[in-house]
């Protein structure tokens, strides 16, 4: 049983898109989602730097953008996947990715929503300084009370030993002095903000009143949701919960437990891939992984597909 997989926010790197453009539909789907979504994604993935790409507002659509251009490189025709995928799921922001494959909301529609949310996002992460940090190593029961007391909020539970702590700059600061017992490292994330906490919660209700002129359809197959690693089976309650993640928890962890529940074998990562397929190594043993990181990486993929819809 093949999973699919999207990436979230700090996954980009500039020029990442470079050597996607020059394939069949890629600089056509781009052009089409930046008239969309109201930018130019295609100047962002190939010419903008590295600071330009962590802006909130830019890095949100461009990561769906890569994401969905990446799997119609993988599938012919859009109906195939339920066929030949068990399951869709992303992280944060690579959710919207997810929801749209499924059939939950059509692209054009995904990338609005996602430049909305960026901006919306954006605009509540200036009210303070803020940031996340992913916490290497170490026992969940023992790291997220010692968050708490820190007025940390534990962001992403991402399982296999990873946490990501988000809050103001001085609280980030107090758990670089004193980490948990058992964790080995305290690393930035190229984030503008503390995302999934209540920092957020403005740009929760932005998101709620664009969400009301969509028209959701029931997921294809299978949609796992960051909130609690649910499969949800209704498209008004995927939105739902596409603008409720905004200001609540990654459950990641979850979503993982739910893939080994389904019977997963495969797991492939859309563009730009390699973080959860790092996890993934980790939370699911036996289970094949690939992480689609350039185009080089396609007819690999294209193979695990075939060897999983046998």
């Amino acid at each position: 049983m093949l999973v699919l997989v999207a990436p979230g926010q700090g996954a980009q790197t500039p020029g990442f898109l470079t050597e996607w453009l020059d394939l069949p539909g890629v600089r056509g789907a781009l052009e089409a989602w930046s008239d969309a979504a109201g930018i130019d994604l295609i100047r962002y993935g190939t010419e903008a730097d590295a600071e330009e790409i962590r802006d909130t507002a830019v890095a949100q659509p461009l990561l769906v953008a890569a994401g969905l251009a990446s799997a119609q490189l993988l599938f012919d025709d859009p109906a195939d996947l339920p066929g030949k995928v068990g399951a869709v799921a992303g992280h944060s922001v690579g959710e919207f990715t997810a929801a749209s494959l499924a059939g939950v909301l059509p692209h054009e529609d995904a990338l609005r929503l996602v430049r909305t949310r960026g901006l919306a996002m954006a605009e509540a992460a200036a009210v303070t300084e803020t940031g996340m940090a992913a916490l290497l190593g170490g026992d969940p029961d023992v790291t997220i009370p010692h968050l708490t007391k820190l007025g940390l909020t534990p962001a992403n539970i991402n399982g296999a030993g990873q946490i990501v702590a988000a809050g103001t700059k001085e609280q980030l600061a107090a758990l670089e002095a004193d980490k948990p017992e058992g964790v080995r490292k305290v690393v930035a994330l190229k984030v503008a903000g503390a995302f999934h906490t209540h920092h957020m919660a403005p740009a929760v209700a932005t998101l709620a009143k664009a969400a009301e002129a969509l028209e959701p359809g029931d997921p294809k197959l299978p949609c796992v949701s960051n909130a609690d690693g649910q499969a949800v089976a209704a498209g008004t309650e995927v939105l739902e919960r596409l603008v409720g993640q905004v200001a609540n928890p990654v459950r990641w962890d979850l979503c993982m437990e739910t893939f080994k529940g389904l019977g997963v074998t495969a797991l492939i990562e859309l563009c730009p891939g390699g973080t959860l397929t790092g996890l993934a190594r980790r939370a699911l043993p036996g289970v094949k992984t690939l992480a689609l990181k350039s185009p080089a990486d396609l007819d690999a993929a294209r193979e695990l597909i075939a060897e999983q819809s046998a």
